[in-house]
């Protein structure tokens, strides 16, 4: 189905997307977390060293019931954009407007490199920012965060405002970062209720820095609503955030759960 860094993980992964849990109360989004949006006082993940480049490339390539969204060429699988192709990757235009694919998904592994522009410019959120929204509200976060500190459910891998990576292992801008995203769609009954959250496992340059970590909700600008029903499959949109963030190899397997 798809290729792993970890056989440990890729079981994990596969029984939390076969895990279908009966309907249930759903905490409220205060409650679920200890820790505030963007609260300065929450710590923030310890530096480490990723992957070598060399090891995750032999394991980046398409496996074969990939849907390619981004090959290099040209934009055919999103909806209409300004976005830059160049050389075999597609960069951001700032004040423009985010990336949309054509085709929804449900519960998927999400492969995509990005990176942050040089020479880096602003610190903080200002600094190389973009994110990945799977199903158009639950985000991602791409930030260049090597030698650059900000608060900790905004690095780059945490699912933004709500919970940070375990680690940072980002590269210096200039350098390509790979993300592997697992994310199992949430489920809703037919009155809307939730029975499902979604949830989102993630390998940041070969690092294990999300561990099926349920979304209190969708991700919002500081504050954490609760869940709305939608559809099971919905587009996936990468962010325009004024910085111009390149991509480059991305492909979509999607996961029957």
């Amino acid at each position: 189905m798809m290729r792993c860094l970890c056989p440990r993980w890729f079981l994990s992964i596969l029984a939390g997307f076969a895990s279908a849990r009966a309907a249930e109360p759903v905490a409220s989004p205060e409650a679920a977390q200890e820790w505030g949006v963007h609260d300065p006082a929450r710590p923030r993940p310890a530096a480490v060293a990723p992957r070598p480049a060399e090891a995750i490339a032999a394991l980046s390539s398409p496996p074969a019931d990939a849907i390619l969204l981004f090959d290099g060429s040209d934009l055919a699988a999103w909806q209409s954009s300004i976005w830059k192709v160049e050389n075999g990757y597609l960069e951001v235009v700032p004040k423009s407007a985010p990336l949309i694919s054509r085709q929804a998904f449900g519960s998927c592994h999400l492969h995509l490199e990005w990176r942050s522009p040089t020479p880096a410019t602003g610190d903080g959120q200002n600094r190389g920012n973009s994110g990945v929204f799977l199903q158009g509200r639950y985000e991602v976060q791409v930030l260049n965060n090597y030698e650059n500190t900000t608060y900790a459910d905004g690095y780059a891998g945490a699912a933004y405002g709500q919970n940070p990576p375990r680690v940072d292992p980002c590269r210096p801008a200039g350098e390509w970062n790979t993300y592997d995203i697992f994310f199992r769609a949430p489920r809703f009954a037919a009155d809307g209720y939730v029975t499902r959250r979604a949830a989102v496992t993630l390998l940041f340059n070969g690092v294990l820095v999300q561990d099926n970590f349920e979304f209190t909700g969708p991700t919002a600008h500081k504050k954490r609503p609760p869940y709305s029903a939608h559809p099971a499959e919905v587009p996936l949109e990468l962010q325009e955030h004024g910085c111009r963030v390149r991509f480059r190899n991305i492909w979509i397997v999607p996961v029957a759960d």
